[in-house]
Protein backbone atom coordinates (compact mmCIF):
# COMPACT_ATOMS: atom_id res chain seq x y z
CA UNK A 1 0.00 0.00 0.00
CA UNK A 2 2.73 2.44 0.93
CA UNK A 3 5.83 3.07 -1.13
CA UNK A 4 8.76 4.26 0.99
CA UNK A 5 11.20 6.73 -0.48
CA UNK A 6 14.65 7.11 1.10
CA UNK A 7 15.66 10.73 1.44
CA UNK A 8 19.14 10.29 2.91
CA UNK A 9 21.01 12.23 0.24
CA UNK A 10 18.36 14.95 0.29
CA UNK A 11 18.59 15.31 4.08
CA UNK A 12 22.40 15.39 4.07
CA UNK A 13 22.32 18.17 1.52
CA UNK A 14 19.89 20.12 3.71
CA UNK A 15 22.13 19.86 6.74
CA UNK A 16 25.18 20.90 4.74
CA UNK A 17 23.32 24.06 3.73
CA UNK A 18 21.79 24.64 7.15
CA UNK A 19 18.65 26.31 5.70
CA UNK A 20 14.93 25.63 5.40
CA UNK A 21 13.84 23.98 2.17
CA UNK A 22 10.56 24.16 0.26
CA UNK A 23 9.74 20.54 -0.54
CA UNK A 24 7.14 20.76 -3.26
CA UNK A 25 4.03 22.49 -1.88
CA UNK A 26 4.91 22.57 1.82
CA UNK A 27 7.85 24.25 3.51
CA UNK A 28 9.64 21.84 5.85
CA UNK A 29 12.28 23.17 8.22
CA UNK A 30 15.59 21.28 8.40
CA UNK A 31 15.07 20.80 12.15
CA UNK A 32 12.20 18.41 11.36
CA UNK A 33 14.23 16.30 8.96
CA UNK A 34 16.32 13.47 10.34
CA UNK A 35 17.46 10.07 9.18
CA UNK A 36 14.61 8.46 11.14
CA UNK A 37 11.96 10.52 9.35
CA UNK A 38 10.19 9.05 6.37
CA UNK A 39 8.53 10.40 3.28
CA UNK A 40 5.95 7.98 1.94
CA UNK A 41 4.17 8.08 -1.38
CA UNK A 42 0.53 7.03 -1.20
CA UNK A 43 -1.42 6.35 -4.39
CA UNK A 44 -4.47 4.48 -3.10
CA UNK A 45 -6.54 7.42 -1.84
CA UNK A 46 -10.17 7.53 -3.03
CA UNK A 47 -10.95 10.22 -5.59
CA UNK A 48 -14.60 10.83 -6.44
CA UNK A 49 -15.48 12.33 -9.81
CA UNK A 50 -18.78 13.78 -11.01
CA UNK A 51 -20.17 16.19 -13.60
CA UNK A 52 -21.95 19.45 -12.76
CA UNK A 53 -23.72 22.12 -14.79
CA UNK A 54 -23.47 25.81 -13.86
CA UNK A 55 -26.71 27.80 -13.97
CA UNK A 56 -25.21 30.25 -16.43
CA UNK A 57 -22.01 31.81 -17.73
CA UNK A 58 -21.42 35.47 -18.57
CA UNK A 59 -20.89 35.66 -22.34
CA UNK A 60 -21.08 39.43 -22.90
CA UNK A 61 -17.97 41.58 -23.15
CA UNK A 62 -15.91 38.65 -24.46
CA UNK A 63 -14.98 40.35 -27.78
CA UNK A 64 -15.94 37.26 -29.78
CA UNK A 65 -18.90 36.61 -32.06
CA UNK A 66 -19.44 32.85 -31.69
CA UNK A 67 -21.72 31.41 -34.32
CA UNK A 68 -22.54 27.91 -35.54
CA UNK A 69 -23.74 24.49 -34.47
CA UNK A 70 -22.65 20.87 -34.60
CA UNK A 71 -23.80 17.44 -33.46
CA UNK A 72 -21.33 16.25 -30.85
CA UNK A 73 -21.20 12.43 -30.69
CA UNK A 74 -20.81 12.54 -26.89
CA UNK A 75 -22.32 15.79 -25.60
CA UNK A 76 -25.26 16.30 -27.95
CA UNK A 77 -26.35 19.20 -30.16
CA UNK A 78 -24.33 22.37 -29.60
CA UNK A 79 -25.58 25.72 -30.95
CA UNK A 80 -24.46 29.32 -30.58
CA UNK A 81 -26.37 32.45 -31.69
CA UNK A 82 -24.72 35.85 -31.40
CA UNK A 83 -26.57 39.08 -30.52
CA UNK A 84 -25.16 42.58 -30.78
CA UNK A 85 -25.96 46.28 -30.87
CA UNK A 86 -24.39 48.42 -33.59
CA UNK A 87 -23.10 51.97 -33.43
CA UNK A 88 -21.84 54.44 -36.00
CA UNK A 89 -19.07 56.99 -35.69
CA UNK A 90 -20.94 59.13 -38.19
CA UNK A 91 -24.63 59.28 -39.09
CA UNK A 92 -24.40 61.67 -42.04
CA UNK A 93 -23.70 61.18 -45.72
CA UNK A 94 -20.52 62.60 -47.21
CA UNK A 95 -21.26 66.29 -47.74
CA UNK A 96 -19.56 69.62 -48.13
CA UNK A 97 -22.35 71.20 -46.15
CA UNK A 98 -24.94 71.86 -48.84
CA UNK A 99 -28.43 70.54 -48.04
CA UNK A 100 -29.12 70.08 -51.73
CA UNK A 101 -26.03 67.95 -52.29
CA UNK A 102 -27.48 64.90 -50.54
CA UNK A 103 -30.24 64.71 -53.15
CA UNK A 104 -27.74 63.23 -55.58
CA UNK A 105 -26.75 60.37 -53.26
CA UNK A 106 -28.18 56.92 -54.02
CA UNK A 107 -28.08 53.62 -52.17
CA UNK A 108 -25.90 50.85 -53.63
CA UNK A 109 -25.78 47.86 -51.25
CA UNK A 110 -25.26 46.76 -47.67
CA UNK A 111 -23.16 43.90 -46.29
CA UNK A 112 -22.00 42.39 -43.02
CA UNK A 113 -18.25 41.80 -42.86
CA UNK A 114 -17.19 39.28 -40.22
CA UNK A 115 -13.47 39.05 -39.43
CA UNK A 116 -12.21 35.64 -38.34
CA UNK A 117 -10.47 35.57 -34.95
CA UNK A 118 -8.91 32.12 -35.68
CA UNK A 119 -11.11 30.18 -33.23
CA UNK A 120 -13.08 27.19 -34.46
CA UNK A 121 -14.39 23.88 -33.16
CA UNK A 122 -15.81 20.94 -35.06
CA UNK A 123 -15.58 19.98 -38.72
CA UNK A 124 -14.65 22.98 -40.87
CA UNK A 125 -14.59 20.92 -44.06
CA UNK A 126 -18.38 20.97 -44.22
CA UNK A 127 -20.74 23.78 -45.22
CA UNK A 128 -22.07 26.03 -42.46
CA UNK A 129 -25.14 28.25 -42.99
CA UNK A 130 -26.50 31.10 -40.94
CA UNK A 131 -28.89 34.04 -41.22
CA UNK A 132 -28.98 37.63 -40.02
CA UNK A 133 -32.13 38.75 -38.22
CA UNK A 134 -33.25 42.12 -36.92
CA UNK A 135 -33.86 42.46 -33.19
CA UNK A 136 -37.27 43.70 -32.10
CA UNK A 137 -36.13 44.02 -28.50
CA UNK A 138 -33.52 46.41 -27.15
CA UNK A 139 -30.14 44.96 -26.22
CA UNK A 140 -30.77 45.30 -22.51
CA UNK A 141 -30.32 42.59 -19.84
CA UNK A 142 -33.42 41.14 -18.25
CA UNK A 143 -31.62 40.94 -14.91
CA UNK A 144 -30.54 43.56 -12.41
CA UNK A 145 -26.90 43.39 -13.48
CA UNK A 146 -25.39 44.58 -16.75
CA UNK A 147 -24.33 41.18 -18.10
CA UNK A 148 -25.75 38.76 -20.61
CA UNK A 149 -25.37 35.00 -20.20
CA UNK A 150 -25.11 31.85 -22.28
CA UNK A 151 -28.85 31.29 -21.70
CA UNK A 152 -29.87 34.90 -22.49
CA UNK A 153 -32.03 35.55 -25.54
CA UNK A 154 -33.73 38.53 -27.22
CA UNK A 155 -36.73 38.62 -29.53
CA UNK A 156 -36.04 38.99 -33.23
CA UNK A 157 -37.93 39.15 -36.52
CA UNK A 158 -38.29 35.84 -38.40
CA UNK A 159 -37.41 37.59 -41.67
CA UNK A 160 -33.84 36.98 -42.78
CA UNK A 161 -31.87 40.09 -43.70
CA UNK A 162 -29.03 38.06 -45.16
CA UNK A 163 -27.90 34.47 -45.53
CA UNK A 164 -24.58 32.79 -46.18
CA UNK A 165 -23.60 29.18 -46.84
CA UNK A 166 -19.86 28.69 -46.78
CA UNK A 167 -17.03 26.35 -45.88
CA UNK A 168 -15.22 28.05 -42.97
CA UNK A 169 -11.56 28.91 -43.45
CA UNK A 170 -10.74 30.49 -40.08
CA UNK A 171 -6.96 30.05 -40.37
CA UNK A 172 -6.66 30.76 -44.09
CA UNK A 173 -9.03 33.64 -44.82
CA UNK A 174 -9.36 37.09 -43.32
CA UNK A 175 -13.14 37.48 -43.31
CA UNK A 176 -16.48 36.56 -44.82
CA UNK A 177 -18.87 38.97 -46.53
CA UNK A 178 -22.64 38.52 -46.23
CA UNK A 179 -24.79 40.48 -48.65
CA UNK A 180 -27.81 41.87 -46.82
CA UNK A 181 -31.30 42.77 -48.00
CA UNK A 182 -31.44 45.74 -50.37
CA UNK A 183 -34.83 46.71 -48.93
CA UNK A 184 -33.35 46.85 -45.44
CA UNK A 185 -30.28 48.74 -46.59
CA UNK A 186 -32.19 51.29 -48.67
CA UNK A 187 -34.64 51.98 -45.84
CA UNK A 188 -31.74 52.67 -43.48
CA UNK A 189 -30.04 54.83 -46.11
CA UNK A 190 -33.18 56.93 -46.62
CA UNK A 191 -33.51 57.49 -42.87
CA UNK A 192 -29.96 58.86 -42.78
CA UNK A 193 -30.36 60.83 -46.01
CA UNK A 194 -33.52 62.53 -44.73
CA UNK A 195 -31.79 63.27 -41.40
CA UNK A 196 -34.31 61.16 -39.51
CA UNK A 197 -31.31 59.37 -38.03
CA UNK A 198 -28.69 61.80 -36.77
CA UNK A 199 -27.16 60.20 -33.67
CA UNK A 200 -26.80 56.98 -31.67
CA UNK A 201 -30.17 57.30 -29.95
CA UNK A 202 -32.17 57.78 -33.14
CA UNK A 203 -30.14 55.01 -34.84
CA UNK A 204 -30.74 52.40 -32.11
CA UNK A 205 -34.38 53.40 -31.87
CA UNK A 206 -34.69 52.45 -35.53
CA UNK A 207 -32.28 49.48 -35.52
CA UNK A 208 -32.13 47.95 -32.05
CA UNK A 209 -29.59 45.34 -33.05
CA UNK A 210 -28.95 42.16 -35.01
CA UNK A 211 -28.57 38.45 -34.28
CA UNK A 212 -26.71 35.76 -36.23
CA UNK A 213 -28.52 32.41 -36.16
CA UNK A 214 -27.15 29.14 -37.63
CA UNK A 215 -29.49 26.92 -39.61
CA UNK A 216 -30.20 23.64 -37.84
CA UNK A 217 -30.15 21.76 -41.15
CA UNK A 218 -26.40 22.35 -41.33
CA UNK A 219 -24.48 20.99 -38.33
CA UNK A 220 -20.73 21.07 -38.62
CA UNK A 221 -18.79 23.63 -36.61
CA UNK A 222 -18.77 26.71 -34.38
CA UNK A 223 -16.67 29.64 -35.61
CA UNK A 224 -15.27 32.68 -33.81
CA UNK A 225 -15.24 36.16 -35.31
CA UNK A 226 -13.73 39.33 -33.89
CA UNK A 227 -16.41 41.56 -32.37
CA UNK A 228 -14.12 44.56 -32.51
CA UNK A 229 -13.21 44.21 -36.19
CA UNK A 230 -16.53 43.09 -37.68
CA UNK A 231 -19.04 45.56 -39.10
CA UNK A 232 -22.07 46.31 -41.21
CA UNK A 233 -21.07 48.46 -44.18
CA UNK A 234 -23.59 50.54 -46.15
CA UNK A 235 -22.40 51.48 -49.65
CA UNK A 236 -23.76 54.51 -51.50
CA UNK A 237 -22.68 56.76 -54.32
CA UNK A 238 -23.19 60.23 -55.72
CA UNK A 239 -25.08 60.36 -59.00
CA UNK A 240 -23.05 62.37 -61.50
CA UNK A 241 -25.10 62.03 -64.69
CA UNK A 242 -23.04 60.52 -67.50
CA UNK A 243 -19.75 60.85 -65.63
CA UNK A 244 -18.30 58.31 -63.18
CA UNK A 245 -20.00 58.12 -59.83
CA UNK A 246 -18.17 58.73 -56.58
CA UNK A 247 -18.55 55.81 -54.13
CA UNK A 248 -18.79 56.12 -50.36
CA UNK A 249 -19.70 53.97 -47.38
CA UNK A 250 -20.84 54.17 -43.76
CA UNK A 251 -19.68 51.62 -41.18
CA UNK A 252 -21.66 50.44 -38.17
CA UNK A 253 -19.63 48.52 -35.61
CA UNK A 254 -19.88 46.94 -32.16
CA UNK A 255 -18.42 49.76 -30.09
CA UNK A 256 -19.95 48.68 -26.77
CA UNK A 257 -18.83 45.06 -26.25
CA UNK A 258 -21.09 44.77 -23.22
CA UNK A 259 -23.95 44.87 -25.73
CA UNK A 260 -22.68 41.80 -27.61
CA UNK A 261 -23.19 38.28 -26.28
CA UNK A 262 -23.43 34.67 -27.38
CA UNK A 263 -26.39 32.47 -26.54
CA UNK A 264 -24.93 28.95 -26.28
CA UNK A 265 -27.16 25.92 -25.83
CA UNK A 266 -26.67 22.16 -25.50
CA UNK A 267 -29.37 19.61 -26.27
CA UNK A 268 -28.30 16.56 -24.25
CA UNK A 269 -31.22 14.33 -25.27
CA UNK A 270 -30.10 10.74 -25.82
CA UNK A 271 -26.65 11.24 -24.28
CA UNK A 272 -25.13 10.12 -20.98
CA UNK A 273 -25.61 13.70 -19.80
CA UNK A 274 -29.34 13.93 -20.47
CA UNK A 275 -30.11 13.63 -16.74
CA UNK A 276 -27.44 16.13 -15.72
CA UNK A 277 -28.86 18.39 -12.98
CA UNK A 278 -28.01 22.06 -12.79
CA UNK A 279 -26.45 24.28 -10.18
CA UNK A 280 -26.05 22.68 -6.75
CA UNK A 281 -26.32 19.00 -7.69
CA UNK A 282 -24.00 16.63 -9.50
CA UNK A 283 -24.05 13.49 -11.64
CA UNK A 284 -21.69 10.78 -10.39
CA UNK A 285 -19.19 9.38 -12.87
CA UNK A 286 -20.33 5.92 -11.74
CA UNK A 287 -23.55 6.64 -13.66
CA UNK A 288 -21.83 7.92 -16.81
CA UNK A 289 -19.63 4.99 -17.79
CA UNK A 290 -16.91 6.01 -15.28
CA UNK A 291 -16.39 9.35 -17.00
CA UNK A 292 -16.47 13.03 -16.09
CA UNK A 293 -17.25 15.75 -18.61
CA UNK A 294 -16.22 19.36 -19.29
CA UNK A 295 -17.56 21.72 -21.96
CA UNK A 296 -16.96 25.43 -22.32
CA UNK A 297 -19.84 27.72 -23.21
CA UNK A 298 -22.57 25.41 -21.90
CA UNK A 299 -21.46 25.36 -18.24
CA UNK A 300 -20.63 21.65 -18.03
CA UNK A 301 -17.78 21.08 -15.57
CA UNK A 302 -16.06 18.22 -13.76
CA UNK A 303 -16.00 18.00 -9.95
CA UNK A 304 -13.31 16.08 -8.05
CA UNK A 305 -13.48 15.29 -4.33
CA UNK A 306 -11.23 13.60 -1.76
CA UNK A 307 -13.60 12.22 0.91
CA UNK A 308 -10.96 10.50 3.09
CA UNK A 309 -8.23 13.12 3.16
CA UNK A 310 -8.76 13.99 6.84
CA UNK A 311 -7.72 10.47 7.81
CA UNK A 312 -4.16 11.46 7.00
CA UNK A 313 -4.04 13.11 10.42
CA UNK A 314 -4.02 9.60 11.90
CA UNK A 315 -0.85 8.50 10.13
CA UNK A 316 1.43 10.14 12.71
CA UNK A 317 1.33 12.63 15.54
CA UNK A 318 3.42 15.05 13.53
CA UNK A 319 3.15 14.91 9.79
CA UNK A 320 2.35 16.91 6.67
CA UNK A 321 1.50 16.50 3.02
CA UNK A 322 4.56 17.92 1.32
CA UNK A 323 3.42 17.40 -2.26
CA UNK A 324 0.65 15.81 -4.30
CA UNK A 325 -0.07 15.31 -7.98
CA UNK A 326 -3.47 14.72 -9.51
CA UNK A 327 -3.22 13.24 -13.01
CA UNK A 328 -6.35 13.25 -15.15
CA UNK A 329 -6.50 11.12 -18.29
CA UNK A 330 -8.62 12.05 -21.32
CA UNK A 331 -10.65 9.04 -22.45
CA UNK A 332 -9.26 7.33 -25.54
CA UNK A 333 -11.16 8.09 -28.77
CA UNK A 334 -13.03 11.00 -27.16
CA UNK A 335 -10.66 13.52 -28.77
CA UNK A 336 -9.48 13.94 -32.33
CA UNK A 337 -8.41 16.55 -34.85
CA UNK A 338 -12.01 17.82 -34.91
CA UNK A 339 -12.25 17.79 -31.10
CA UNK A 340 -8.68 18.56 -29.94
CA UNK A 341 -7.46 18.58 -26.35
CA UNK A 342 -6.89 21.95 -24.72
CA UNK A 343 -3.35 22.65 -23.51
CA UNK A 344 -4.51 23.24 -19.95
CA UNK A 345 -7.34 22.98 -17.44
CA UNK A 346 -8.58 25.80 -15.23
CA UNK A 347 -8.98 24.66 -11.61
CA UNK A 348 -11.28 26.23 -9.02
CA UNK A 349 -12.13 25.48 -5.40
CA UNK A 350 -15.82 24.83 -4.72
CA UNK A 351 -18.10 23.81 -1.87
CA UNK A 352 -20.69 21.04 -1.62
CA UNK A 353 -23.18 23.21 -3.55
CA UNK A 354 -20.70 23.87 -6.38
CA UNK A 355 -20.23 27.49 -5.36
CA UNK A 356 -16.76 28.64 -6.36
CA UNK A 357 -14.66 30.41 -3.74
CA UNK A 358 -11.65 31.09 -5.95
CA UNK A 359 -8.98 29.59 -8.16
CA UNK A 360 -6.68 26.83 -6.92
CA UNK A 361 -3.38 28.27 -5.69
CA UNK A 362 -0.10 26.82 -4.46
CA UNK A 363 1.66 27.63 -1.19
CA UNK A 364 3.12 30.79 -2.75
CA UNK A 365 -0.35 32.04 -3.70
CA UNK A 366 0.14 31.55 -7.44
CA UNK A 367 -2.71 30.18 -9.57
CA UNK A 368 -2.41 26.50 -10.41
CA UNK A 369 -3.44 24.98 -13.74
CA UNK A 370 -3.67 21.46 -15.08
CA UNK A 371 -0.96 21.15 -17.73
CA UNK A 372 -1.31 18.69 -20.58
CA UNK A 373 1.45 16.19 -21.24
CA UNK A 374 1.27 15.50 -24.97
CA UNK A 375 4.07 12.94 -25.07
CA UNK A 376 2.86 10.28 -27.46
CA UNK A 377 3.00 6.57 -26.79
CA UNK A 378 1.43 3.50 -28.33
CA UNK A 379 -1.63 3.42 -26.07
CA UNK A 380 -1.80 7.13 -25.12
CA UNK A 381 -0.94 6.18 -21.53
CA UNK A 382 1.18 9.30 -21.04
CA UNK A 383 -1.45 11.76 -22.28
CA UNK A 384 -2.91 13.55 -19.27
CA UNK A 385 -3.27 16.73 -17.24
CA UNK A 386 -1.11 17.08 -14.12
CA UNK A 387 -2.30 19.35 -11.30
CA UNK A 388 -0.14 20.02 -8.19
CA UNK A 389 -2.60 19.94 -5.26
CA UNK A 390 -0.36 19.44 -2.20
CA UNK A 391 -1.19 22.82 -0.69
CA UNK A 392 -4.93 22.19 -1.17
CA UNK A 393 -4.87 18.72 0.40
CA UNK A 394 -2.75 19.88 3.35
CA UNK A 395 -5.38 22.52 4.16
CA UNK A 396 -8.20 20.01 3.71
CA UNK A 397 -6.46 17.57 6.05
CA UNK A 398 -6.13 20.19 8.79
CA UNK A 399 -9.70 21.50 8.59
CA UNK A 400 -11.48 21.50 11.95
CA UNK A 401 -14.99 21.56 10.49
CA UNK A 402 -16.75 18.65 8.83
CA UNK A 403 -17.12 20.57 5.57
CA UNK A 404 -14.86 19.74 2.68
CA UNK A 405 -13.98 21.52 -0.52
CA UNK A 406 -13.87 20.08 -4.00
CA UNK A 407 -11.95 20.95 -7.13
CA UNK A 408 -14.00 22.12 -10.10
CA UNK A 409 -12.34 21.69 -13.48
CA UNK A 410 -13.15 23.77 -16.54
CA UNK A 411 -11.40 24.70 -19.76
CA UNK A 412 -9.79 28.08 -20.50
CA UNK A 413 -12.07 30.45 -22.37
CA UNK A 414 -15.08 28.91 -20.64
CA UNK A 415 -17.34 31.83 -21.67
CA UNK A 416 -16.31 32.23 -25.31
CA UNK A 417 -15.68 28.77 -26.71
CA UNK A 418 -17.28 25.31 -26.94
CA UNK A 419 -14.21 23.11 -26.39
CA UNK A 420 -14.86 19.92 -24.44
CA UNK A 421 -13.11 16.96 -22.83
CA UNK A 422 -13.99 13.57 -21.33
CA UNK A 423 -11.98 12.28 -18.34
CA UNK A 424 -11.77 8.82 -16.78
CA UNK A 425 -12.43 8.17 -13.06
CA UNK A 426 -10.66 5.66 -10.79
CA UNK A 427 -12.74 2.77 -12.12
CA UNK A 428 -12.21 3.53 -15.80
CA UNK A 429 -10.74 0.58 -17.67
CA UNK A 430 -8.06 2.44 -19.63
CA UNK A 431 -7.78 6.05 -18.46
CA UNK A 432 -7.86 6.06 -14.66
CA UNK A 433 -7.42 9.24 -12.68
CA UNK A 434 -4.30 9.04 -10.49
CA UNK A 435 -3.45 10.72 -7.21
CA UNK A 436 0.05 10.59 -5.74
CA UNK A 437 0.48 12.05 -2.27
CA UNK A 438 3.88 12.55 -0.62
CA UNK A 439 3.58 12.61 3.17
CA UNK A 440 6.33 13.20 5.71
CA UNK A 441 6.24 12.16 9.37
CA UNK A 442 8.61 13.89 11.78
Amino acid sequence: MHKFILILLFVLSLFSCGTDTDTGEFTVGSDYLALSNKVIMIDTVTVEMSTINFDSLVTSNMSRILIGNYDDPIFGKVKSDSYFQLSGTNYALNSSGSDTESINYVFDSISMILKYDKYYYGDTTKVQTFDIHRLIQKVKPNTDDSSFYNNSTLSYSPESLGKISFIPRPTEKDSINIKMSNEFGDALFQKIKKREITDFDSFTEYLKGLVLVPETSNSSSVIGFSAGNSKVRLYYSKYMGDSDQDSFFLDFTIINHAKQFNSISLNKTGTMLQNLPISSNNLSSNLTNNQGFIQSGTGVACRVEFPNIKQFKNISTNGAIVNAELILKPVNNSYSEKYPLADSLAVYVGDNLNRISGTLVNSAGSTVYGILNKKSDEFNENVGYTIPIGNFLQKEMLKQSDSRSSLILTLPGISKSVDRIVLGNQKHANNKIQLKIYYISY
